[in-house]
């Protein structure tokens, strides 16, 4: 995108057409019982901005950005048309670790979540156990911890999982600094270490691989401003990545399809297989995994089902005000282009 073809539209135009749903997930996850986003139509189609309620304005507006960049500017050219994704397991107990699995038809590969919460290291344990006999030993099983190790309790994990011959290890510690420590300490296991909000939520996105605090970047389209300005971290950080998805509609996941489309080189599946942790979406056609994988194309919303899922009244007029506040922000960087939208604060 060059500077004259990121033009801002005003608030007006991004309003005439927001729509907000809160969609019910199939598993409590993150928290959250139901998943809200405010949906916009651009003249390339629909796009998305649904940063997490606890981020700021600052952070939030790097979403709005993305959003912008998916709904009014043509999309860098695809290497691919279809995108090989991962499944995702919640933090449920290991007896409901296949029902999850099968929501993820011809999926090789899942990623665990693990720490936070008030699950103990042996539950952890138990459902990794879980999710690699039901992939067997060809399967790929990578875990996610959302930085909530300390450096001590993430070696302690790692160890303890170790035995189920870890793809990689996303996220065991909240900073830059701790990532390297533990990546130090754990090298000799040969488990890589990811980073996901390290880059997604920092201010300096480069500043974990400039550490050598990682092996893998984990990225996502709307936190990290757009398309383009993601695809220009990969370019300058040098490091394989793995393209994610922030619990998206399908209209957000069609934006990290089309991201994942455009890396030169993917060598790992994806996290865009999310529309499967919901129980309900905006399109009666979800990007949900067939195959282990998902198609990169646009996602037009259904009428019918963007006012079944419409969200209450309070709810969307939060939603419409953080826009509008996102904006503010937006407008008033000091920029020539969305490609230059601020990202959030460190963690």
């Amino acid at each position: 995108m060059t500077d004259d073809d990121a033009v801002l539209p005003n608030l007006e135009e991004l309003l005439s057409t927001a729509r907000v749903v809160a969609l019910p997930l199939v598993t409590r996850f993150r928290g959250l019982d139901a998943r809200e986003a405010l949906l916009l139509e651009g003249p390339q189609g629909w796009t998305e901005f649904s940063p997490f309620a606890e981020y700021d304005d600052h952070e939030a507006s790097a979403w709005l950005a993305a959003a912008i960049d998916y709904g009014w500017n043509a999309p860098p050219p695809a290497l691919r048309d279809r995108i090989p994704v991962n499944a995702t397991v919640p933090a449920v107990d290991p007896d409901s670790v296949r029902a999850v699995l099968a929501r993820f038809p011809g999926c090789r590969t899942a990623k665990v979540k693990v720490a936070g919460g008030d699950e103990t290291l042996a539950q952890e344990i138990a459902r990794v156990r879980a999710v690699r006999e039901a992939l067997g030993p060809e399967g790929r099983v990578r875990i996610d911890a959302n930085g909530d190790w300390n450096v001590d309790e993430a070696e302690h994990a790692i160890h303890a999982l170790a035995p189920f011959d870890l793809e990689y290890v996303e996220q065991p510690c909240p900073t830059v600094e701790e990532l390297a420590e533990i990546r130090r300490r754990t090298k000799y296991m040969g488990i890589p270490i990811a980073a996901d909000e390290s880059v997604r939520r920092a201010d300096d996105p480069l500043a974990v691989a400039e550490a050598g605090a990682a092996d893998i970047l984990v990225i996502k389209a709307q936190p990290l401003g757009g398309i383009r300005r993601a695809l220009d971290i990969v370019a300058r950080a040098g490091l394989p990545v793995v393209v994610s998805s922030a619990l998206d509609t399908s209209v957000g996941l069609a934006m990290g399809a089309q991201l994942a489309a455009s890396v030169p080189d993917l060598a790992y599946d994806c996290g865009l297989g999310t529309a499967a942790l919901l129980a309900a979406d905006v399109t009666r056609d979800p990007l949900v995994p067939e195959g282990g994988s998902i198609a990169v194309r646009r996602v037009d919303p259904d009428p019918e089902l963007l006012d079944r899922y419409a969200a209450g009244a309070e709810r969307t007029e939060w939603w419409i005000e953080r826009l509008g506040r996102a904006y503010a922000v937006l407008d008033a960087a000091p920029r020539t282009g969305l490609d230059a939208a601020p990202s959030g604060p460190t963690d």
